[in-house]
């Protein structure tokens, strides 16, 4: 989560304010987490504040990372025989890297439904379940 809140820092300089939600998941609300969102936005002007933005717990359907999540367990874990976690984590890094260079040719602004394995549209709406209600 680190690692993601700096690089989406960096990659967003030119922005005043960029929001992080997640779902109640533990390894979310860690100490150095919130420490390295306090030394960010005491930098000041020139680089974006970051806003938290956590869901409640028990409410994953709300995730609109829960609707990518979902289309990748479709695609590749779900009926999966593979030889090896080596090769299930090969086919997960594959599928993420084929969307992320999808996203890079033809970017759009985020919640719009830009790659098609979603269960529903990924943008926020209260009337969509984002979770796959068959898995938990």
């Amino acid at each position: 989560m680190v690692k993601l809140l700096h690089r989406l820092v960096e990659v967003n300089a030119d922005q005043e304010c960029i929001y992080f939600s997640w779902d109640a998941a533990s390894w979310h609300a860690s100490k150095t987490l919130h420490a390295s969102v306090q030394e960010i936005n005491m930098r000041g002007v020139g680089h974006p504040q970051v806003r938290l933005a956590p869901l409640p717990s028990c409410a994953q359907f709300l995730n609109v990372i829960e609707s990518v999540f979902s289309g990748m367990a479709r695609a590749i874990i779900h009926n999966s025989d593979f030889a090896s976690s080596e090769a299930a984590q090969a086919a997960i890094d594959k599928y993420i890297a084929d969307r992320n260079e999808q996203f890079a040719k033809h970017p759009k602004r985020a919640g719009q439904k830009i790659w098609g394995d979603e269960r529903v549209p990924s943008e926020f709406s209260v009337s969509h379940n984002c979770k796959d209600p068959k898995y938990r």
